[in-house]
């Protein structure tokens, strides 16, 4: 059985490169199901034409998946609470260039 950390490195490596083009990146709650070998996880950004987005991920470790299961927008007073822990994933550049696909 893959424990806790691994599973989280394995839910970093799938997640990582997608969550990039939305740098920077707050994880807001992540739920580990160990027996399910299973990570469900909120994670905050702010899209170029959505605003700030709070978007639910569940990374499945037996199969390596990554599946989206949907998106609710905040306002920028919720958002705030979030963004004063370091990010997920950082950004060097505020906006990448036709990102916002997937």
């Amino acid at each position: 059985m893959t424990t806790v950390d691994d599973l989280k490195q394995k839910r970093d490596h799938k997640a990582l490169p997608h969550l990039e083009q939305y740098a920077p990146v707050w994880i807001v709650s992540e739920t580990v199901y160990e027996e399910e070998e299973s990570i469900q996880f909120h994670v905050l950004f702010q899209h170029n034409l959505h605003g700030w987005i709070n978007r639910r991920y569940r990374y499945d470790g037996f199969n390596n998946t990554l599946y989206h299961k949907g998106q609710t927008q905040l306002s920028e007073d919720d958002a705030l609470e979030y963004m004063l822990a370091n990010p997920y994933v950082e950004a060097n550049v505020n906006d990448i260039p036709n990102s916002y696909g997937g």
